[in-house]
This record gives structure tokens, sequence and C-alpha cells, in this order.
């Protein structure tokens, strides 16, 4: 089992910035992709960013490429998604999980196992 604390959320306005952090604790935090989901009102969750378990590799979604930044400390089971020139359509709950050894794609939802209580983040114009 791993438990995933998400913080950092909050009101923002737009071009401003947001750090949002995942504490992990349970099993070794460092065997695990983590990946940063969002869902706004009234639509599904989707995928933001990734972070691969050893490498490092990352992934993002194309709505935040070049203005996200997906991070990890091992040493302090925690990982981190830094978020600038914010606006409104990146406003949602932030959900931070934990993917196993599965072998599936870190871009979907369905391949985490675990999964943080989400954090509000709004972008007000």
């Amino acid at each position: 089992q791993v438990q995933l604390v998400e913080s950092g959320g909050g009101l923002v306005q737009a071009g401003g910035s947001l750090r949002l952090s995942c504490a992990a604790s349970g099993r070794a935090f460092s065997n695990y992709a983590m990946g940063w989901f969002r869902q706004a009102p009234g639509k599904e969750r989707v995928f933001v960013a990734a972070i691969t378990w050893s490498v490092g590799w990352t992934y993002y979604a194309e709505s935040v490429k070049g203005r996200f930044t997906i991070s990890r400390d091992n040493t302090k089971s925690s990982g981190y998604l830094q978020m600038n020139i914010l606006n409104t359509e990146d406003t949602a709950v932030y959900y931070c999980a934990a993917q196993p050894h599965n072998g599936l794609t870190p871009l979907e939802a369905r391949s985490y196992a675990y999964w943080g209580q989400g954090t509000q983040v709004t972008v007000s114009s």
C-alpha cells in the first residue's frame, strides 16, 4: 500500500504559479512511477504529467508542456508539480498517483494503483 497526500493548491491569478506537492508513505516510493492528473467540474479526469520510477523520464500533456514541470525526490518520498503561466483552463482538482511496475503506459489513469485525495487549483482571470 502507498498513501499519497497532495498539498499546495489554492487560488491564483492567471499568469501566476503554484507548486503542488505529493507526499508518499508506505511502500518504497522509489519503486513507483508518479503521475499527476486533473479533473475539472463536469469533466473526466485527464493526464497532466508523469515521471518514471528510476531514470526519471518525464511525460506531459500537450496542454501543459512548457509550463508545468514534474519532479520527484525519492529521498523524501515526495513528488512535485511546478505550474507556471497558469490560465483559467488549468482550474481543476489535481491528483497525484503512483504506478507500480505493471508495464502499462504512465499516461492513463487505469495504470495507477494508488491515488491521493486531490487538491483544488483555481485560476482567476
